[in-house]
């Protein structure tokens, strides 16, 4: 799958990068490590496969209880009638109430329940899980590193450790895979360490809108945390205009979002890359 957010490093010369991939919750997840001289390299080899084999773990354990793909997931059970909310664990309990939260901030552009009232909380777990793992890489002793889920990007630290330089992000032309549109600085002097992308340019037609139009085929958004990235650019995605504007109000967040004709509509962080 291409990455709709392409973690580029934003300035050239060492150390090298080296990146740990594996599939889960319908994507691919990439671990990324600066690594210095050649000297280290095996060195940080091995702790890039330790940190790649912690973040693949928590990935899978939180897949085998939120997928709706999994008929003996939490969530399935759920969905078929056979556990009730009230009886579902702590972690179903708290994402649904963050999710629930969300909707109230949002005013109904993002929603935990599919139109038919089947719960599905898909659009915040992907978000949860990097946001979890990049807690578990900080407690390892790891401050240097870019997790990237299937476009979702959150970062820590610099691709030049010691120095402010930051990791940028490209996005991508919804219309032409293989091209950038502009790019994204994260980390380094950024106030924003994460990005996500929502649409339907890559995954088909998947977010449920408010009202009857679809307005925007992709839309970007940067922010401090990795989740309000996510769920604002979902929400934007389903709520249009409106949702993008209360965004920009209410949030210290950049955005873009690009409709099917092209064009686009951006905050001024966002520029030529």
């Amino acid at each position: 799958m291409q990455p709709t957010s392409d973690p580029r490093l934003a300035t050239t010369g060492n150390p090298t990068l080296k990146a740990r991939t594996f599939e889960c919750m319908g994507t691919v997840i990439g671990l990324t490590l600066p690594v210095g001289s050649p000297a280290e390299g095996q060195q940080k080899f091995d702790e890039l496969a330790a940190a790649a084999a912690v973040v693949e773990r928590l990935f899978r354990d939180l897949d085998e209880t939120f997928s709706l793909y999994r008929a003996d997931s939490e969530a399935s059970r759920l969905a078929r009638g056979e556990l009730t909310l009230r009886g579902a664990s702590a972690q179903m309990r708290e994402r649904y109430a963050e999710a629930h939260e969300w909707r109230l901030r949002t005013e109904g552009a993002f929603t935990p329940e599919r139109p038919d009232g089947v719960l599905d909380l898909s659009g915040i777990i992907k978000g949860h899980a990097i946001r979890e793992a990049g807690t578990s890489l900080l407690a390892l002793g790891r401050h240097d590193w870019c997790l990237n889920a299937g476009g979702d990007v959150l970062v820590s630290g610099s691709p030049r450790p010691g120095s402010a330089a930051p990791w940028k992000a490209g996005i991508v032309d919804p219309a032409d895979r293989l091209t950038l549109i502009t790019g994204y600085a994260l980390g380094g002097h950024s106030r924003h360490s994460a990005i996500a992308t929502s649409g339907s340019a890559e995954r088909g037609e998947h977010i449920w809108r408010l009202g009857s139009g679809a307005e925007f085929v992709q839309v970007t958004v940067a922010a401090a945390d990795i989740v309000t990235a996510d769920v604002l650019a979902t929400a934007i995605v389903s709520g249009g205009t409106p949702m993008l504007d209360r965004a920009a109000d209410n949030w210290d967040v950049a955005v873009l979002a690009i409709r099917a004709d092209g064009s686009m509509l951006a905050t001024p962080a966002f520029q030529p890359a």
